[in-house]
């Protein structure tokens, strides 16, 4: 018991430290962009009042003034006075771009404008994507067994067979994500972004949690928006659990289908083999196993059928 709670005493670290991981990139991207963001508003500012005042517009200045527009929106920066009330690199925004940047959904609706924010992203996300596949994978990990083992087991108890059982597990945990997780935060984005519908409410859904991240569609970004902060936070919880959900339905699928023979038939690797108690064993164990005796160890079979299972959970 005191293991267990070692765990989740770990795992509730690591996701501080995520926190704290994300705040710190808010920080450094805020400190670094919104100066050269600043500096490129006032020049637009500029370049807009300069155009006005000419008497005679040619061609060969519309076009260099449409050039240094379009290059401007590229990074979040709009000639119009006003979208541009809001900063693109505040401390909510500049963590909103953060969390995009070490999930890899990456929006691309903003951009790091100078070289040193370029290069600050490249080792940030060296360090941050594959510590939050770590806690992703922590997580998960802790889920596995009330949300996938326990519920198998229940089924199975209830007369199911063990096919049967996980095949109707998985379709109501794949009803669930969608409930959860597509249609209900659909609706909610909806209501809130005044120019989407429910169906851009779904297709920003699935984009974001299969991390494609197009950018066609990316909340908290109208001007005047009533608590863009909060609802920049709540967006990023969103898709963190959102991921979360996804990884642990894909880990559900591979078992079923081991279950089913489906990735013999393919020829694909099986999902890993584990005890049903093992998702509820401590991530660190601090205490040494005692090593088997030689004989012992020499005499033990080796067939993989003999091992305890998930698709032989509670088959007494």
């Amino acid at each position: 018991m005191r293991s267990l709670g070692k765990s989740w005493l770990l795992l509730t670290g690591f996701v501080l430290f995520y926190i704290i991981y994300l705040l710190f990139g808010a920080l450094v991207f805020s400190s670094i962009e919104r100066p050269v963001e600043e500096k490129l508003r006032h020049d637009m500012d500029l370049l807009r009042e300069e155009f006005l005042n000419q008497s005679c517009v040619n061609a060969a200045s519309l076009e260099r003034f449409l050039v240094r527009v379009l290059k401007a929106h590229k990074y979040g920066v709009s000639v119009l006075r006003n979208s541009s009330e809001t900063s693109n690199w505040d401390l909510a925004s500049s963590m909103f771009f953060a969390n995009t940047l070490v999930t890899t959904v990456g929006y691309g609706h903003t951009t790091p404008l100078s070289d040193a924010g370029k290069a600050f992203s490249i080792f940030y996300a060296l360090m941050g994507v594959p510590f939050t596949m770590l806690v992703l994978t922590a997580c998960v990990q802790r889920l596995m067994y009330p949300l996938v083992l326990a519920p198998v087991s229940l089924l199975q108890r209830s007369g199911l067979e063990p096919r049967p059982a996980t095949m109707v597990h998985f379709l109501l945990l794949l009803l669930l994500v969608v409930l959860c997780f597509f249609l209900a935060p659909a609706a909610v984005f909806s209501v809130v972004e005044m120019s989407w519908t429910f169906l851009d409410g779904i297709y920003f859904c699935f984009i974001s949690l299969c991390t494609i991240g197009l950018g066609d569609f990316v909340p908290a970004t109208q001007p005047g928006q009533r608590y863009r902060a909060l609802y920049q936070v709540g967006v990023m919880v969103y898709l963190f659990v959102g991921l979360m959900m996804m990884y642990l339905l894909l880990r559900s699928f591979h078992k079923m289908a081991d279950l089913h023979g489906l990735t013999t038939f393919l020829q694909l690797p099986r999902c890993e083999e584990s005890d049903p108690d093992e998702d509820r064993e401590p991530i660190v164990d601090d205490e040494p196993r005692q090593p088997l005796p030689k004989d012992q160890a020499a005499s033990k079979p080796l067939d993989p059928a003999s091992q305890p299972s998930y698709n032989s959970i509670n088959k007494g």
